[in-house]
């Protein structure tokens, strides 16, 4: 989301929208110095935000099976097999993710086409991916898809040129409450952009969060830090989260 969309925004949340944020969030959790290791497929680990949780979860010492749509953009290292993947192919999403612990989905609609058709396609075939294999399924989302402190939807604040990918990626949350599978959407703060990992942040649900100045904001290592961390220790299994200093 660019800065300038961010702070007016921000400015329309007032003193009394931040004291709601802030009485929502909730510490970050500490991770267990301990874990067993997971093999988890990453799709869209190519991406802005992909490659960060790619190397947060390799950090850790899990294996990832990193997939996309361009292999040849994924960093090799130990722990990590890149593989090429439409993630709108049922039958080789549910192939890959059969030698996998969890499923992480880091896509966005920006192919170009109808962001409505993408998104629908890419999270029908993430969700049939999971209930074919009976595996977790964690989803990158938005913060469009997120709530006001008002009670309004985030979305309907946005300029027009952003509503189609949030309304889009809002479907996706939708359709995950209608499954029956095990699944996780996380949504960022308004801002979202690569920065420093400092571990220090917030969590909240369902309502968007914002710093004491009004600026919702995270960067994109501290936002692979958490989402690792609900790999690791699930805390919001079929629900939405979300994070903000």
């Amino acid at each position: 989301m660019r800065i300038g969309i961010l702070r007016t925004f921000s400015r329309s949340l007032g003193c009394a929208g931040i004291a709601l944020l802030a009485t929502a969030a909730i510490a970050a959790p500490t991770p267990s110095a301990h874990h067993k290791p997971m093999n988890i497929l990453l799709v869209g680990a190519s991406g802005m935000i992909g490659s960060r949780v790619l190397t947060e979860a390799v950090s850790r010492g899990h294996h990832v099976i990193a997939a996309s749509r361009h292999p040849e953009k994924i960093a090799p290292g130990a722990n990590v097999r890149a593989v090429e993947l439409d993630a709108t192919d049922q039958k080789a999403f549910t192939e890959l993710a059969r030698h996998a612990d969890v499923i992480v989905v880091a896509t966005s609609p920006r192919g170009g086409g109808d962001p409505g058709k993408e998104a629908k396609a890419v999270g029908d075939a993430a969700i049939a991916t999971a209930h074919a294999t009976h595996k977790r399924l964690v989803v990158v989302g938005g913060a469009g898809s997120l709530n006001r402190p008002d009670g309004k939807r985030v979305v309907d604040t946005l300029p027009k040129a952003y509503q189609g990918e949030a309304l889009a990626m809002r479907g996706v949350l939708e359709s995950l409450r209608a499954s029956d599978v095990d699944w996780t959407f996380f949504s960022p703060a308004m801002s979202i952009k690569p920065g420093a990992r400092t571990g220090k942040y917030h969590l909240g649900t369902t309502t968007l969060l914002a710093d004491d100045k009004g600026e919702s904001r995270i960067s994109v290592e501290d936002y692979a830090d958490a989402l690792v961390n609900e790999l690791e220790s699930p805390a919001h299994s079929r629900g939405q989260m979300t994070i903000a200093y």
